[in-house]
């Protein structure tokens, strides 16, 4: 039957909308007003995990939605620096976990240890002129799907890869199935670990090397006093299963400020902080850095042609603003920084400029263009700015198990490095996804 536009002289009107013996307007009214009710009485007379269970898949839901419709058609994120921004007040964003569930170190599960202000986990990064989506489960993993996803580097790579683990496993109301696929044992048990997640066949890695290259003496033994690095190696535990690894996650920098006797070969080339007596030509820490980025990514980037990600981590700064590290008061802020309330220190803008240099000397050699023919991509994940001003995400006293059940005392180690977990550090990986989807 051919269709046949209806002719308006014969058409009268609806008196009431169908299935409402109300006005359409004054039905809309009744539903938004119950609706508020109900979201004033959740607010107001619920428990808190009712509350986040409720709540922070609708803010997920309206910050992925509103990241979608802000981006400029035909731009996307490529244009987006996340490393400069600000924090803002978004009460419950970062309450995504339950830290002890998820295995992280003990030292920084500061709702285990006791810390009773909890309003650290109430900002989030707002970048300049583009939105950051909250960290979504399905959309990392589909992102690495059949990846080997691998953090390597100092605690601060741990602390983002334990970061990460967090917010897969604990997604809400999407959960992965995952399991532990290897962990070391005792004293080591946080410093080599893989997880699995079969239904997108992602394997995530953490593998301690805090000078990214071979590291002895210190680094494997506490108890020892000196750090003995061989710049032209890398690290044994990662550079074994370099040729399985995807994307890389590089994090690096605090370890070689501290100092090292470093060599090429069997040969001392030098030392940074090292005891006077031994003698050894000073030559300070931003070179070896340097070095050790290189043989990294040229260790990465010798997989016969295998697509590779590798993204270097800027530094992120610690905050004991001159306080000694036994000190109880080395980091009690309780809000982030404004902007320009502090100025970041030189030493950490140093380290963060080598970062980038690295980057840029790579991707001339193995990345686009280069000998590699484009198989490595080389990206950098600046933290810098970001985590300079989350002086109050550290642990601080409450590294350890309720500081102050039995007093105070005069001394007590704090942690102005790390974060919190959960933490300002899961944005690490917010703006991680953003990366890693850049160029898909």
């Amino acid at each position: 039957m051919a269709y046949k536009p209806l002719d308006p002289r014969n058409q009268k009107p609806p008196s009431k909308t169908p299935g409402c013996f109300l006005s359409r307007p004054v039905c809309f009214s009744l539903v938004c007003g119950i609706l508020s009710l109900a979201l004033l009485h959740l607010l107001c007379c619920s428990p808190a995990g009712t509350q986040q269970a409720v709540l922070f898949p609708l803010r997920q839901y309206i910050n992925n939605t509103y990241s979608f419709i802000s981006s400029v058609p035909g731009e996307g994120i490529k244009n987006c620096n996340y490393s400069e921004g600000k924090w803002v007040w978004a009460p419950g964003h970062a309450r995504r976990y339950n830290a002890t569930e998820c295995n992280v170190k003990e030292r920084q599960d500061c709702l285990r240890n006791g810390r009773p202000d909890t309003g650290y986990l109430d900002w989030r990064w707002q970048p300049v002129g583009c939105p950051l989506p909250a960290f979504d489960a399905r959309t990392f993993l589909s992102v690495v799907r059949g990846k080997h996803v691998a953090f390597i580097g100092d605690s601060m790579a741990r602390n983002q890869a334990q970061s990460l683990i967090c917010l897969l496993t604990s997604a809400y109301p999407y959960r992965p199935y995952y399991r532990l696929l290897y962990r070391d044992v005792g004293q080591h048990r946080h410093n080599f670990w893989s997880y699995s997640f079969p239904s997108y066949n992602v394997k995530v890695s953490y593998y301690w090397a805090p000078f990214l290259v071979r590291g002895k003496g210190k680094p494997e033994d506490d108890a020892i006093r000196e750090n003995h690095v061989h710049l032209d190696v890398p690290g044994d535990r990662w550079a074994a299963d370099a040729d399985t690894i995807d994307v890389a996650v590089l994090a690096a920098g605090h370890w070689l400020l501290n100092g090292a006797i470093y060599y090429n070969g069997s040969e001392v080339i030098g030392a940074h902080n090292a005891p006077a007596e031994l003698n050894y030509t000073r030559i300070g820490y931003a070179w070896p850095l340097h070095m050790a980025y290189w043989t990294a990514v040229e260790r990465l980037s010798s997989g016969g042609g295998r697509q590779r990600t590798v993204v270097l981590a800027t530094f992120s700064p610690s905050h004991f603003e001159g306080r000694p590290v036994d000190s109880p008061t080395a980091c009690t802020k309780m809000e982030p920084y404004k902007e320009g309330e502090r100025e970041l220190e030189w030493i950490f803008k140093e380290v963060r400029d080598v970062v980038y240099e690295e980057a840029e000397l790579a991707r001339a050699r193995v990345g686009d263009g280069g000998r590699g023919g484009g198989a490595t991509r080389i990206e950098v994940l600046d933290v810098t700015k970001l985590a300079w001003m989350r002086p109050d995400g550290h642990p601080s006293v409450y590294m350890n198990y309720h500081p102050f059940e039995h007093g105070v005392p005069e001394k007590m180690n704090s942690d102005c490095l790390h974060f919190c977990l959960p933490g300002p550090v899961d944005t690490f990986n917010e703006i991680l996804v953003q990366v890693l989807k850049k160029r898909r």
